[in-house]
């Protein structure tokens, strides 16, 4: 078996390449297609690791019905405006934004779980939310205050608070499901909700080219960030500990930045440098979580 940090880094390598992928699809496949077929596609793959735990446990699914919806409703959510964001926003910009969800999950926390939050992580919030802003406002206050905002970096932003309330449903409710059948079922429920809304998109026809890149992009999207990583990541979380991997994901806007530039040709200017150290250098996390990148990546060497 693997070191659980290959683990790690391999699935925060393919959880990068989602970013990259829906970017070069953004105009050839609309956002709800492409995430349906996310769903469909990883509920599939994984079906065979998990069926045994979904045959044995029909009477929860019925029962907990409800916080299967809410999951799959808040993941569903942030797919739509992540690949809907790159469409109008580079993959750099928008995975930046997206590191911004440790912030966002610590506010949430506070408001609707009662957490506590200590003068630390409050400065590290604030910090993280300027290094957004600089982002979206491209590091001019004019911008800032003529609201002529990119719109997609306000998508991603978007995305973010749907993947911090996915993040409070699986504290609150994860326990509750087994771990292969909860993921497939949560895909299915997504699918479901999905697809009268993806189904709009086809009503001139099928917006799928059955080309090979569709289909190859399509299948690591299936594959990778949706079904493999989400096993390397288990691995490694039961190896390493919750809170020496949450790091790794600190790593996923710099792995999108470095493939951004040498794939699809973006430019990786002051703005992004600026507004990329103030969001992944700000301490957000608890006390004596290792979470923060600085922090994090000492108690890593």
């Amino acid at each position: 078996m693997a070191h659980p940090y290959v683990l790690l880094l391999l699935a925060m390598l393919m959880f990068s390449g989602n970013f990259i992928v829906g970017k070069a699809f953004s105009d050839t496949i609309p956002p709800l297609t492409l995430s349906f077929m996310r769903f469909a596609m990883a509920a599939v793959i994984l079906l065979p690791l998990g069926w045994q735990e979904i045959m044995n446990n029909k009477a929860l699914w019925r029962q907990e019905w409800r916080p299967l919806a809410g999951l799959a409703l808040t993941l569903g959510l942030f797919n739509v405006m992540l690949y809907t964001s790159v469409h109008y926003t580079t993959t750099i910009n928008a995975s930046i934004v997206d590191a911004l969800t440790p912030a966002v999950a610590a506010m949430l926390g506070f408001l609707f779980l009662k957490e506590r939050l200590l003068s630390k992580q409050v400065a590290g919030i604030i910090i993280s939310f300027a290094g957004v802003v600089w982002i979206v406002s491209r590091g001019s206050l004019g911008t800032l205050l003529s609201l002529s905002i990119n719109p997609g970096d306000l998508l991603m932003l978007l995305g973010v608070v749907s993947w911090a309330v996915y993040s409070i449903f699986i504290k609150q409710y994860g326990h509750r499901f087994p771990f292969y059948g909860g993921i497939i079922m949560t895909m299915v429920f997504g699918a479901v909700f999905l697809l009268p809304a993806a189904a709009f998109e086809w009503r001139d026809g099928f917006p799928i080219e059955w080309t090979v890149s569709h289909i190859s992009g399509l299948l690591y999207i299936g594959i990778f960030p949706s079904a493999l990583a989400i096993l390397l990541w288990n691995r490694g979380v039961a190896e390493v500990g919750p809170s020496q991997a949450s790091i790794f994901f600190n790593l996923v806007p710099l792995f999108t930045t470095v493939a951004a530039v040498l794939f699809l040709g973006e430019s990786f200017g002051l703005v992004q440098l600026v507004g990329g150290a103030l969001v992944l250098g700000a301490c957000t996390s608890p006390p004596n979580h290792k979470g923060c990148l600085i922090k994090g990546a000492w108690h890593l060497l």
